[in-house]
C-alpha cells in the first residue's frame, strides 16, 4: 500500500517537486498552498503557480488555501482527516506550528546546504556571495526556522554566469529527486543534527535591495545575478540595468562613465572594473537596447550614465 503524502508549497520551485511526487509510487492526498492574490495593475485574482498546475492538469486532488496555519483548528482537522504518512514542504511561505508538525513526519526541501542560509532567500544569497556551490537539503522540520535534523543533501556547482532563474530551475529538479530519495530511504536514514556554529541567515528580499551604484563592477554583477528575476537592479534614477556581463574587474574609472559603444552593447566603467550592458529600461518605459537608449539621450563615450 502506497504511503500518503500531503504537499505544502506555492511557487514554481515547489511545483517541480509536486510533479515528481504525483508521478511517483506515492499517493498525494492533498495540497496546501497560499491564497490566490491580486496581480498586476488590474489586480486580477491569480492562483499560486502550483494550484494553476493542478487546474491545468485536471488533477483530482483536494486543495486548501488557509491564510494562516497557526491557531487554525479547521486546517489542523483537514490535515488529520487526510491521514498523511508524510508532509512534504517546499517554499510554502508559512512556518508550521507544533500541532501540525506532530501529525506526521514533516520534511522540508530547503534550497541551501544547511546550516548555511536558513531563511527566505537562500538561492539569491549564494549568488550574492559568489559561492562555488549551493544545493538542496531535505530535513525534518521542527518549530525553529530551518533548524531541523538533516536527512539528505545534494550539491549544485554555480558557474560564473548563472543567474537566479537558472539556479532556481536546476535546484528544483535536484529537490524533486532528493524528495523521492529521502522518502524511499526514510526508514534507514539516521538524521544528522545541524552544526549551530556554522549557521547563517538570509532575509526576505525587498524592492530596495535592487539599488546599485558604479563603485565595484563585480559586486554590481553579483547583485544582478541574484536579483535579475526580481526586483532587478537599478540606479538612483530608477534606470534599470538588464542583460549585464562582467567585462573585467581591475580597471580604475569614473563611476558610470561610458567607455565603449558597440553594435549591441555598451561598456560602463565602475570605480573598479567595468560591465557590458545590453539593455536599459527607464522608469515607466519599455526595455530597449542600451545603444538605442544612449543615442536617444545623446550620450557619447566619456559621458556618465545616471
Amino acid at each position: 500500500m502506497s504511503k500518503k503524502i500531503l504537499f505544502m508549497g506555492t511557487p514554481d520551485y515547489a511545483t517541480t517537486i509536486f510533479k515528481e511526487l504525483i508521478n511517483s509510487k506515492y499517493e498525494v492526498v492533498g495540497l496546501f498552498t497560499q491564497p490566490d492574490k491580486p496581480v498586476g495593475r488590474k489586480q486580477i485574482l491569480t492562483p499560486p503557480h502550483i494550484k494553476q498546475y493542478c487546474l491545468d492538469e485536471n488533477l483530482d486532488i483536494s486543495i486548501f488555501q488557509p491564510i494562516k496555519l497557526r491557531g487554525n483548528e479547521e486546517a489542523k482537522k483537514q490535515i488529520e482527516e487526510l491521514k498523511p504518512d508524510f508532509i512534504i514542504v517546499a517554499a510554502y511561505g508559512q512556518i508550521l506550528p507544533k500541532e501540525i508538525l506532530d501529525i506526521a513526519p514533516c520534511i522540508n526541501l530547503h534550497a541551501s546546504l544547511l546550516p548555511k542560509y536558513r531563511g527566505a532567500s537562500p538561492i539569491q544569497e549564494s549568488l550574492l556571495n559568489d559561492d562555488y556551490f549551493t544545493g538542496v537539503t531535505s530535513m525534518l522540520m521542527e518549530e525553529g526556522l530551518d533548524s531541523g535534523d538533516i536527512l539528505g543533501l545534494q550539491y549544485l556547482k554555480i558557474n560564473s554566469t548563472m543567474e537566479v532563474s537558472e539556479a532556481f530551475e536546476k535546484l528544483s529538479i535536484i529537490a524533486a529527486n532528493l524528495t523521492i530519495t529521502t522518502l524511499d530511504n526514510f526508514e534507514n536514514i539516521k538524521p544528522l543534527k545541524q552544526n549551530e556554529s556554522e549557521v547563517s541567515f538570509c532575509k526576505k528580499i525587498k524592492k530596495d535591495d535592487g539599488l546599485v551604484n558604479f563603485l565595484n563592477a563585480k559586486k554590481l554583477y553579483l547583485k544582478y545575478k541574484a536579483y535579475s528575476y526580481w526586483p532587478g537592479v537599478f540606479l538612483e534614477s530608477e534606470l534599470k540595468l538588464k542583460d549585464i556581463e562582467l567585462y573585467e574587474e581591475e580597471s580604475i574609472n569614473k563611476e558610470g562613465e561610458i567607455l565603449e559603444i558597440s553594435k549591441d552593447f555598451i561598456v560602463i566603467g565602475c570605480k573598479k572594473g567595468s560591465l557590458k550592458v545590453k539593455t536599459l529600461q527607464a522608469p515607466s518605459k519599455k526595455a530597449i537596447s542600451s545603444v538605442d537608449f544612449i543615442r536617444g539621450q545623446r550620450l557619447e563615450v566619456g559621458d556618465i550614465l545616471v
